[in-house]
């Protein structure tokens, strides 16, 4: 006994002289676990924040497939702490599971930074390597995340309660330092340097692989420095099998054995009446957890269908800088860094004086709100920004346009459908695409033209689906050309040229080529960064001669047809808009994150601090798990919809705002039916009860005692 006395107080002097950052109380090893939160929260956000373009633009999915892979992700991260937590508080330890995962997360990284490199295999080996990538990323990220906060706040003694709490914001602040950042950038890496042809992927996701090797160095380097708690068994485990021992003795009761309180009650047999009382606690919470996910669903489209909104938008800033579509969500970290003390010392006691009693649950009902009103939000900004989209037409129809290149006005007539009514003018710029119906997937219509008094007749087929351009060349000869309509996701301009020269053109337009044909030869249309092209260089294939045109601003999302005219020793030019650029500027999604931020900051934060107010000190790792699953579901729930709505943008953002506001109405009328209780209650009920157990052992005891010696029992 003394021995163990000993080594007890040894090791308590070692805890206490333990290294502190300049005489304060605050222990040296935090500075390492900060450090490598910073990196390790850089290395997350800043891989993710590229992941949906990655997606789209290098894998070449679509839209709905590279939304439902990025929520796949999103929620894997969120299933996998509580493997994380088992492994650290039965098996490993914290400071164990944290090195043996992160070294997982960094693999992770460095396989998904090798799959999007262009030379390494074809299209399947980079699918292989990406989704394996993020698989062995989900599984070190996410099973760190419990770890983390909980082994720095190990490593405080218990009196210094007030240096753990500021320990906690500097961590969450270190959190957001990384979001920050690394949101600004990784999309710089991606879209401004350029590797194999084109955006540098592999530099995007391998910045962020080389600081999760810093993270996990940096940890390491703290090894001597740590207090590490040895494992003491995982009570989500012992909570799992004392519901599973409650439902089995109740399914195998006898059929006269007496009717219980609670179907919890019928675990007495194996486990304490203080365990089943905390596990119904922590179960009433549970239940109001069941509406949350819906929440979630909507908060973590940041990152995938908003940013696919903002590829849409004029990402322009008055010619002083422009934003990259995937940076704007660095948005919700700023705020959320500006909001919480504006919300904490501002907006909840205003609303105090008002006399309005804003409980955690009402807190958590208004940022439904707010976060159903950012939808809303999102859904006029999508209305407008789809009004320079050129929709794909639906089944049995085309859609057609007139480019008139002769030397006067021509009339088009389709015989039974009147599409064009009025004469169009010579090089003038047409007015947009319209329908044309057809009788069957493919069909031949009759065009008749009418030039200078002369009727012309041309045979044209026209399929469904597809967007055509109608060429009419000086001699009226007919040329249906198939267009490219789909707007850039990379904010790109698209050109073509059409040559009404005889000789053949070569024209250099930034980085590309165009080789256009003469005789109203048409180039491939082409996409180029946005800017403004002022002198262009041009050069006759034929003579070798050289000219300079001017094609101004080829803008976001654009599509233009030039029409390249004059003589041997001039080259002019008409530029046509065939698809309008992006005119919705991407200010416009800031009231979204402004509102979806706001609505984080009552739901989320007040939604952690009611939820570790309701539950005992034993089981707030129980409730941290199923925090952790309602994110999981959030983004289970926009995969489905991904995947299976098959509905236009704005009207999934609709859906997606009114199931949040009857979810949310759900979720008040539950509250309205709880109770909130107090869990020191809890303790001092069950410390009577053991003082009463106490006394009555005491007392037979005592009356033991007073038998006589040759009593026999």
């Amino acid at each position: 006994m003394g021995k163990a006395k000993d080594d007890n107080v040894e090791k308590s002097d070692k805890k206490r002289r333990s290294p502190k950052m300049c005489g304060t109380n605050y222990p040296l090893s935090i500075a390492f676990i900060v450090v490598n939160e910073f990196c390790e929260r850089f290395s997350y956000y800043g891989m993710k924040a590229v992941l949906t373009l990655y997606f789209i633009h290098y894998l070449h999915w679509n839209k709905n497939l590279s939304t439902a892979v990025y929520h796949a992700f999103s929620g894997l991260c969120y299933f996998t702490p509580i493997i994380g937590a088992i492994i650290a508080d039965s098996w490993l330890g914290k400071f164990k599971t944290i090195i043996y995962l992160s070294i997982v997360y960094v693999i992770g990284h460095v396989i998904k930074s090798v799959g999007a490199i262009p030379d390494v295999g074809d299209s399947t080996v980079h699918i292989a390597l990406s989704m394996l990538g993020l698989i062995l990323i989900a599984f070190g990220t996410g099973g760190i995340k419990p770890c983390v906060a909980a082994f720095g706040g190990d490593q405080f003694e218990e009196e210094h309660t007030d240096e753990r709490r500021k320990f906690f914001s500097i961590f969450y602040m270190s959190i957001n330092a990384g979001s920050v950042l690394s949101t600004i950038i990784t999309p710089i890496l991606r879209g401004d340097v350029q590797c194999f042809g084109g955006d540098c992927y592999a530099l995007a996701f391998g910045v962020p692989a080389a600081l999760m090797v810093i993270a996990t160095v940096v940890f390491i380097a703290g090894s001597g420095l740590y207090n590490k708690a040895p494992p003491e068994g995982n009570v989500l485990l012992n909570v799992c099998k004392c519901i599973g021992c409650a439902i089995s003795s109740r399914w195998r009761r006898p059929k006269n054995s007496p009717k219980r309180d609670h179907w919890l009650d019928w675990a007495e047999e194996k486990y304490s009446k203080r365990l089943i009382q905390e596990i119904k606690m922590v179960l009433r919470v549970l239940v109001l957890y069941i509406p949350l996910p819906m929440f979630w669903a909507l908060f973590d489209q940041q990152g995938s269908r908003w940013t696919l909104q903002a590829t849409r938008m004029n990402m322009d800033f008055g010619g002083s800088f422009v934003i990259k579509p995937d940076q704007m969500q660095m948005l919700n970290a700023l705020l959320i860094l500006v909001f919480v003390p504006i919300f904490d010392m501002g907006v909840y006691p205003l609303i105090g004086l008002c006399r309005i009693k804003l409980t955690p649950l009402r807190k958590m009902a208004a940022g439904m709100i707010l976060a159903a009103l950012a939808f809303c939000a999102a859904t006029v900004v999508e209305v407008n920004v789809i009004k320079t989209v050129v929709e794909t037409p639906p089944a049995k129809e085309c859609l057609l346009q007139v480019l008139n290149l002769a030397d006067g006005d021509v009339s088009v007539q389709i015989p039974g459908h009147n599409i064009f009514p009025d004469p169009i003018k010579s090089h003038d710029e047409p007015s947009g695409y319209t329908n044309l119906p057809l009788d069957d997937a493919h069909q031949i219509h009759t065009v008749d033209i009418t030039h200078n008094g002369a009727n012309h007749q041309c045979q044209l087929n026209f399929t469904q689906h597809n967007v055509y351009s109608l060429i009419l060349d000086s001699r009226i000869t007919c040329k249906l050309v198939e267009d490219s309509y789909i707007k850039s996701e990379a904010g790109e301009a698209f050109v073509r040229f059409i040559n009404t020269r005889a000789d053949s053109m070569n024209i250099s337009v930034g980085s590309k080529q165009f080789q256009v044909p003469g005789n109203y030869g048409t180039s491939k249309s082409l996409g180029v960064e946005r800017g403004v092209y002022r002198n262009v260089e041009c050069t006759s294939l034929d003579t070798l001669m050289k000219y300079q045109i001017d094609l101004g601003l080829l803008d976001f999302g654009a599509y233009y047809t030039v029409i390249l005219r004059g003589d041997p020793n001039s080259l002019t030019l008409n530029k046509m808009v065939d698809v309008q650029p992006n005119n919705i500027h991407i200010a416009w999604q800031i009231p979204q994150y402004f509102l979806i931020t706001a609505g984080e900051v009552m739901f989320s934060i007040t939604g952690l601090e009611f939820s570790y107010s309701q539950s005992p000190a034993s089981m707030k790792s129980v409730l941290q798990a199923g925090w952790l699953l309602t994110v999981a579901f959030g983004n289970v729930i926009v995969l489905i919809v991904a995947e299976g709505a098959g509905m236009e943008q704005w009207t999934e953002f609709l859906l997606f705002a009114a199931l949040l506001v009857a979810v949310s109405i759900i979720f008040s009328i539950m509250s309205y039916f709880y109770t909130y209780v107090d869990t020191d209650q809890l303790n001092k009920l069950f410390k009577e009860e053991g003082n009463m157990d106490d006394l009555k052992k005491e007392k037979d005891s005592m009356n033991m005692n007073d038998l006589p010696k040759g009593t026999k029992m």
